[in-house]
Parts: C-alpha cells; structure tokens; sequence
C-alpha cells in the first residue's frame, strides 16, 4: 500500500510539471515528456533534517504557484488567446468579486473566496504530501537513488543534445515566460505614460476640426464579437458573405455608399471596453492597466474633439448596468446606460435589450427633425454577445415603442444551458447572432440614412477562441457607411474595398491608427 501511494505521488508530480497550460493542448502526447526538473527535484529531495524540510515546504508553494498559474493561463487562453498576466489582469479579482456579488450576494461571494482559499491550501497540502512520499522513497536509499538520478541527468543531457524534444524544462519555461512577461509588462506601462498625455490635435482650432463633416450627425457603431473569423470560417462566410453583398446591393439602390477594410483590435475574446478606448484615443490600449491609465490622461478622446467642434456628444451602452466613472474622461454631453434607454421588453438573458431598440432608442432621443445641432454618437450593440440565446427578430421599426413587443422573442428559442451543451449549436447561434446585428444596421441606414448620416461601423475583437477556433488573428471588420460622395472622396486615399464586403488584401490597420486618420481625412488643414 505505502509502495502504491508513493508511486502515486510521483505520477502527481511528473504530471504537474508537464501539465500543458492551454485546454487545446492537452492531449496524451502533452504528457509523453522528460521534465529535467523531475530530475533536479529528485536531488533536493534527498536533502535531510531541517534543511531539507525548509527545501520541501518551499518547493511545495512554488508548485502550487505554477498549478494555479497554468489553471489561469487556461482561462486567459480560452477567453482571450492569451497566457495570464500578473501586472494586466488583477482586476478579474475584483471584477469576479462583483460579478459573484451581483449574482449570489455578499455573503455567498465571501463564501466563495473562503472555499478558494481553502482549495489552494489543500494544494499545498497535498503538493507537501506527495513531496514527503517522494523524499522517503528516495531517503530509503539514498545511495542508489542519487546514482539513478544523476545517470539520468546524463541521458537527459545526452537526448537533449540529440534534439529529442521530449527531453523538456516545462516548468522552467512556464516560469521564465511570465517573469518576462511581468517585466516587458512593467516596462511597457513605463513607456505608456509618457505618451498617453500628449495629443497632436489638442491646439487644432475648433472650427478646424471635421470641417468637412459639419452639420452631420457621425454615428461610431461597435458591433460585439464583429471578427474577422466570419469571413475566414466556411461555415461563417458560407452565410456572412452573401449577407454582405446583398447588403451591398440594397444600400447602393437608395444610392448609399460603403467602403470597407479591416482593423486589428487591441483585445480578443471580451474586454470590449479596451477597443473602444483605443478607437477614441488613438492609443494602443490593450490591458486594464492601460485603460485605468488612459482615463485618468489629458488625451482627448475623439468624442470630446467632436464636443469641441461643435458636435452634441452622447453615447448608449446598453450593457452597463452599473455606474461608469471611467465615462466623464472620454467627453459626452450624454451617457445613456441601460435604464436610461426606457427598454419595457424583456432581457435575452445576459442582453439588456436587440439592438434594433438600441438604434431606436437613439433616433426617438437624439435625431429627431427638430432644429438641434448635430450628434456625434458611440454606440455599443451587443446582441451577438454570448450567450447568442434567444436571439431577436428585426420589426418594422415603427413598432419599436418602448421594447414591450420584444417580449415574446425573448421566450423563445433554446436556453443557454441547452445551446451550450453542443460546440456546433453556439457557432451556429453566434453565426446568426451577427447576421441580426448586420440586418440591423443595414435597415437603419435604408430608413433613416440622409445626406447629414456617416456611420462607422466596426468589430470590437474577434469572438472567444472556441468559436473562431486557434486563430491568432486579432482583426476586425470596419466599414464606413455615407449618401454623401463628399465623404467617400475624403477617404479615397485609405484604399478601402468597395461595398460591405472587404476583399480578402483589403488593408489592415491597427485600430489605434484609426482616429488620427479620421481626423486628418476630415479637418482642415
């Protein structure tokens, strides 16, 4: 029996030191490895008395460190294609910690963080166990055992020189990367603050800026999970595409024009609010840390250079439900948060509302006929939001009302937790998700668009991995959307594709560059 556990213990650790940190890679082949710290493990074990109790205990935290480093690098990957950062994400506690407050409440939140706890001391516990049936193992003959481990180094060095890639430093190289990661983090942020607060366009005269946009209304529409995987994807493009040509067809028929290219966002997967930010800043803004460093700036964001224009600025997030402090940086006359929309439909569950009442919302509120001066609007649209169940119906919009006709789509259709059970029903919702938000916004611009409408239309990142697949891709689709052939003529030399599908070299930008383009297309001089 006591053969058996400390067996056990050494197939636990073996598997803790290869232990793949990405849910794709974990495969049979991930654990067909030779860790060389297996090896070196082994050595320091056989270490006695006090000093080798002290080296037990700390090895026992700085595996327990790396299991839950790799868990987190798991999440990160599958949420955002990307490993766990020390420096960029320690707002998810507080952000899990309002979420589980929101969800469960105060007391079963703090329940929560005690079960955490308790779960990674038993690690620890278990860590320092399995250790302890290791070292006496190797203690019992420690003469054979230090042979068998040294002639081990030995064949690892000589596999290693060979090329054998089994021969591996997995925890070693899990290690190194988020160390280099923290450090390049830190440095980056370093190099961040010295140029978030400088702004090319801040002495610009105001009657200068969008001069060639005055007396129009300019509507920055930033559709969910808008990536470019829905092009790229056959099961995707296999509906998305002929979707944007005939979209096409239609707004060129009420002689509307399009021009359309890509953008790579900042972010993938969530974090929505870091897009909107690099778009209005014109910083790269790709981490909490930066944004939370952006808000705080003197960097003018677009919408307030649009204030300063002239412009009546206003925004709609339909997803906040909550307070927004961050919104005063960014320079709104207006913000209209969920409850300020006057929404008396029922919610698709985590959506507050279709985006077809969003839109609604903003022409009853901000574009009525009456004299007023012009709107500039950023608009977030999160119908193609997981979960992408129920999902909406466009109506005829003066049936909108107050949403209360909404009601009856939003009870049906499958449950989340039915969707979600099969991989190919959420690709197919999400495909059909964004297939609404583009009906939508194409039937926007067909009854409400007139020579005073330009509407930037862009992806905020690309979906969740497990919908687009491994795709390292961080690009978007963009698309300007205008009855004015003054505006295309503005942009003629950014070489965007014609109509509403972008050609597969149309060009790629970083959605940092965007906002001082546009400024420059559309100021004088």
């Amino acid at each position: 029996m006591k053969i058996g556990l400390k067996m056990l213990s050494v197939l636990f650790i073996l598997s803790v030191l290869v232990l793949p940190n990405r849910i794709s890679e974990m495969t049979p082949s991930a654990f067909g490895y030779f860790p060389l710290e297996a090896l070196l493990l082994g050595l320091i074990l056989l270490v006695r008395g006090s000093m080798g109790l002290i080296f037990r205990g700390l090895i026992s935290w700085l595996i327990t460190a790396v299991i839950i480093l790799k868990f987190a690098d798991m999440g990160t990957y599958q949420a955002f294609d990307r490993p766990f950062n020390p420096v960029l994400d320690t707002h998810f506690w507080a952000d899990g910690m309002n979420f589980l407050s929101g969800t469960l409440g105060q007391m079963s939140a703090y329940l929560v963080v005690l079960v955490l706890v308790g779960l990674i001391l038993g690690i620890i516990f278990l860590v320092y166990a399995a250790l302890g049936s290791i070292q006496a193992l190797l203690i019992a003959r420690p003469k054979g055992s230090s042979a068998g481990l040294l002639a081990g180094l030995v064949v690892w060095g000589g596999l290693a020189i060979g090329g054998w890639p089994g021969a591996s430093t997995p925890f070693y190289n899990l290690l190194t990367l988020h160390v280099r990661s923290t450090l390049s983090s830190m440095a980056d942020l370093d190099t961040f603050n010295k140029v978030v607060d400088s702004d090319p366009y801040v002495n610009v005269p105001n009657d200068a800026l969008f001069e060639k946009l005055k007396g129009k209304d300019v509507l920055v529409l930033f559709v969910e999970s808008y990536g470019r995987t829905v092009l790229d994807k056959p099961d995707y493009a296999a509906h998305i595409r002929p979707l944007l040509a005939q979209s096409t067809t239609q707004l060129a028929a009420h002689n509307i024009l399009v021009r359309s290219a890509y953008l790579t966002s900042p972010t993938y997967g969530g974090i929505s609010w870091l897009a909107h930010g690099t778009l209005l800043s014109g910083l790269w803004i790709n981490s909490q840390t930066r944004y939370d460093r952006l808000v705080m700036s003197k960097r003018q964001a677009l919408n307030r250079l649009f204030q300063r224009a002239g412009w009546r600025t206003v925004t709609l997030q339909p997803a906040h439900t909550m307070a927004w402090p961050q919104g005063a940086y960014f320079g709104y006359d207006q913000i209209y948060a969920a409850s300020d929309l006057g929404y008396r439909g029922e919610t698709f569950n985590w959506i507050t509302m279709p985006d077809q009442y969003t839109l609604s919302a903003l022409q009853v509120r901000e574009r009525k006929a009456e004299p007023r001066p012009p709107v500039m609007a950023e608009i977030a649209l999160i119908s193609s939001h997981a979960p992408w169940t129920p999902l909406p119906q466009l109506i005829e919009w003066n049936q909108v009302g107050d949403g209360s006709i909404f009601s009856q789509q939003a009870r049906i259709g499958d449950t989340p937790e039915v969707v979600w059970q099969n991989t190919e029903q959420i690709k197919a919702q999400y495909r059909k998700s964004i297939e609404y938000s583009l009906a939508t916004i194409v039937s926007y611009a067909l009854t409400y668009a007139d020579d005073n409408l330009v509407m930037l239309v862009l992806g905020d990142h690309q979906p969740m991995p497990f919908v687009t697949g491994e795709s390292e891709s961080h690009e978007v689709l963009v698309h300007l959307i205008s009855r004015d052939p003054g505006v295309m003529a503005a942009v003629q030399s950014w070489n965007w594709t014609v109509g509403m599908l972008p050609a597969n070299d149309a060009p790629v930008w970083g959605m940092d560059t965007l906002r001082d383009r546009f400024i420059a297309a559309f100021s004088r001089e």
